[in-house]
């Protein structure tokens, strides 16, 4: 995993949450520790969970449950668990809450071999969620899949606006930017205009199992971001339909395809 390590790129512009921890983390890896020994250091005694090696997971026992139950982190040596982690440092309380409301769920239906609705969309968000504030006009704009007026008409609105990666498998995707990478859109359901651990706190009460078991997120190409990748300056970026495509027809308002 070294050549992974020394190629991390912490200066991406959805890097920022993280970019507090880039300097401690790449030494530490860099200089052979696991990444569990890598996130305990930086976490310190404050850190919600340990993280600990993979191996510590009893065989049969589901991965969230036993992180509710032991306060301990099952951690292998790749991006994904690292970018798992680091979420974990970061916003805190909100990963909390996703693990209370997933073995809950386990608790009450077990694991078959479907996870279930409620189950299937904390999943969604844990690996592949991003976090958005921003004005009316945009979110009307992006739960429309409005792609020209999203991201061309309404383009200085995007300064207003704020928007964190969550999800670990997003984040580890986009180690290696391609356009097409989308993320699921998660709108707060009420104002958030604080600093981050304020945001934390009050995100994870805003997390209710009713809610999230409908899928309320949007689709939204990262890469088209404003300011967020170089080539998107040019309009002619977003004439892709491939991957900047319409609403499927009879879809509901702000739903995914798939």
């Amino acid at each position: 995993m070294a050549a992974a390590w020394a190629a991390l790129r912490w200066d991406w512009p959805w890097m920022a949450p993280y970019a507090p921890y880039a300097q401690a983390a790449a030494a530490g890896l860099q200089s052979g520790l696991s990444v569990a020994q890598v996130l305990n250091q930086l976490g310190g005694a404050q850190a919600p969970v340990r993280f600990v090696p993979e191996s510590q997971l009893p065989a049969g026992q589901a991965y969230e449950a036993y992180i509710a139950e032991q306060q301990q982190c099952p951690t292998r040596d790749n991006l994904h668990d690292l970018f798992n982690g680091l979420t974990w440092l970061a916003l805190p309380r909100t990963k909390a809450r996703l693990n209370v409301l997933q073995a809950g769920e386990i608790a009450r239906a077990g694991v078959g071999d479907r996870r279930g609705p409620l189950r299937d969309a904390l999943t969604l968000f844990d690996e592949n969620g991003a976090l958005l504030q921003a004005p009316p006009a945009l979110w009307q704009a992006l739960e429309e899949r409005d792609w020209q007026r999203l991201f061309v008409d309404l383009r200085g609105l995007w300064a207003q606006a704020r928007l964190v990666l969550f999800g670990h498998a997003l984040q580890e995707k986009l180690q290696q930017p391609r356009k097409a990478i989308t993320a699921h859109v998660y709108r707060p359901q009420r104002p958030l205009d604080l600093t981050r651990p304020q945001w934390d706190e009050a995100l994870a009460a805003d997390l209710n199992a009713g809610h999230l078991a409908e899928k309320p997120y949007c689709p939204l190409p990262i890469l088209g971001v404003p300011g967020w990748h170089l080539p998107n300056e040019n309009v002619s970026f977003y004439d892709d339909a491939q991957v900047f495509r319409p609403p499927a027809t009879g879809r509901k308002s702000g739903a995914l395809d798939n």
